[in-house]
């Protein structure tokens, strides 16, 4: 199966210009989690409600002046949409992370997979609870 079967598409991106407050916006009312960031077209990073809160509101930063670019996470882990969900799983495993931005072999954001895509969409109990495990693990 290929992870192009199972991803989300139609995934919006934000510009790394973009204030951390337009981003928690679009976050609210896209109701996700994460967002990715893209300069022209190219992914260029991933910003978390988790990253707003630790790098810009614990470091009582002002969310109208500050940049996404500035608490984002530029070292994005990535898969191809025509990729066996099986190895993409063992990425996950590996960098020990719960989502993963998809490309096509153009390098442009087609989707992103995350554990529960794994969960729901792939009926192997063995391969989403394996990879929920090592995930989960203190790293």
């Amino acid at each position: 199966m290929q992870v192009k079967e199972i991803m989300t598409r139609g995934v919006e991106c934000a510009n790394p210009d973009t204030t951390v407050k337009e981003a928690a916006r679009k976050m609210r009312d896209l109701g996700v989690g994460p967002l990715p960031i893209c300069d022209n077209d190219r992914l260029v990073g991933l910003v978390t409600d988790r990253d707003i809160v630790i790098r810009a509101v614990a470091e009582g930063k002002d969310p109208s002046a500050t940049r996404v670019r500035d608490v984002m996470t530029p070292e994005i882990v990535w898969c191809f949409e025509d990729q066996d969900v099986c190895e993409v799983a063992d990425l996950m495993k590996e960098k020990q992370i719960r989502r993963i931005a998809v490309v096509n072999r153009d390098k442009r954001l087609v989707g992103i997979v995350s554990l529960g895509d794994l969960a729901v969409d792939t009926h192997d109990e063995n391969l989403a609870g394996a990879t929920l495990e090592a995930v989960s693990e203190p790293a």
